[in-house]
């Protein structure tokens, strides 16, 4: 997708480094970084300056190529592995994709090790992007039959980032709204602000302005209230994990949406490809929930009038605070499960169907 015109992924590889977006920085800053170790991949994705389920498994894949190159020893590389697994629990791509590194270099001659594990991770970014156009072409029928039906602007809601700053490209909950708009669809987002770290404001919006698609931030309790008054046509979110019962983990607050969705009979679909699906836990009080720094809730930061980044407080000095990352929504809960092979019904029957 583009940025200012210009065409990016979100990831790539180049003279044996790491190119990365600095979300952190984003919208007030267009940085590229460079990752030159293991140690880098890491932190990059536990300061979320990579961020989503789908780039947070490529950064995880590259990371392990990084690894090889920083010391070409099997026990370093498992603990690589171990280390990238740990450093950010609930998205289950990181874990899928470092198991499929370390499955295609088990066994694997050193001398060979290294192109062996560079192609591998190229190959989980060009499937990523391949998974994500293919959900925007299949989410695309949904918003057509808004479309033809109401014959006027499709408004649609989405919570925190499922854009392609989440993914490689495309994106999962825009891959759909990107794919109307190219085809002449008039459609308007509602875009979530997304507390504590405000995805939603800071990357959807700007993602969504930077390929002129109209949009609106709102508060994430806003939602309810639109729905009641018909100013929403539909809900697309995105996933961190989805059950193989059709259970969907998701950033803090879906749970809401999909509730206030049900009672105003609003379609709540959630976009994602088959490497975001957990198909051994059934039991979604058995995911893993992130809870992080509470200072992400206390601070916010912004640009001040001289156009610095700063942070501030805005809680009491004594106050405590949880910060719980993700919710869960219950299957009943979800229209359909969009992904790159259709759409489906949100339980192990309807994803069996299209996963065989």
């Amino acid at each position: 997708m583009k940025i200012e015109g210009k065409n990016y992924r979100t990831i790539w590889f180049e003279n044996n480094e790491i190119k990365i977006i600095d979300q952190t920085k984003l919208p007030h800053k267009f940085i590229i970084k460079s990752l030159k170790t293991i140690k880098d991949a890491i932190n990059a994705i536990k300061i979320m300056e990579v961020r989503g389920a789908p780039l947070i498994g490529a950064t995880a894949a590259f990371g392990l190529v990084l690894s090889i190159i920083e010391k070409n020893d099997s026990s370093f590389l498992k603990k690589s592995s171990e280390d990238l697994i740990a450093s950010r629990p609930t998205a289950i791509n990181l874990r899928w994709a470092v198991d499929r590194m370390m499955k295609k270099l088990s066994g694997v001659n050193n001398n060979d090790i290294l192109k062996i594990a560079l192609d591998e991770a190229k190959a989980i970014t060009e499937e990523d992007v391949g998974f994500c156009k293919n959900i925007g072409i299949n989410g695309l029928k949904i918003i057509e039959k808004i479309y033809q039906k109401k014959k006027d602007v499709v408004n649609i809601l989405t919570h925190c980032n499922a854009g392609w700053l989440a993914t490689i490209d495309w994106g999962t909950a825009t891959s759909p709204i990107y794919h109307a708009h190219q085809k002449g669809i008039k459609v308007h987002v509602w875009v979530d602000e997304t507390r504590p770290r405000n995805q939603g404001a800071n990357l959807t919006s700007y993602e969504l302005n930077e390929e002129k698609i109209p949009n609106t931030i709102i508060t994430d309790n806003t939602g309810g209230i639109l729905m009641q008054r018909g100013k929403i046509d539909l809900c697309i979110v995105g996933t961190d994990r989805t059950l193989s019962n059709g259970d969907v983990c998701n950033k803090i607050g879906t749970y809401l949406k999909a509730l206030s969705a049900k009672d105003n009979n609003i379609p709540f679909y959630v976009a994602l490809p088959s490497s975001t699906i957990d198909w051994n836990i059934k039991d979604h009080n058995k995911i893993p929930i992130e809870e992080r720094n509470p200072e992400e809730l206390s601070h916010v930061e912004g640009v001040d009038e001289h156009n610095n980044i700063r942070k501030v407080r805005i809680y009491p000095q004594k106050s405590k605070s949880l910060n719980l990352a993700f919710d869960v929504t219950p299957a009943k809960l979800v229209t359909g499960l969009i992904t790159e092979k259709g759409i489906c019904e949100a339980s192990e029957q309807g994803l069996k169907g299209l996963f065989k």
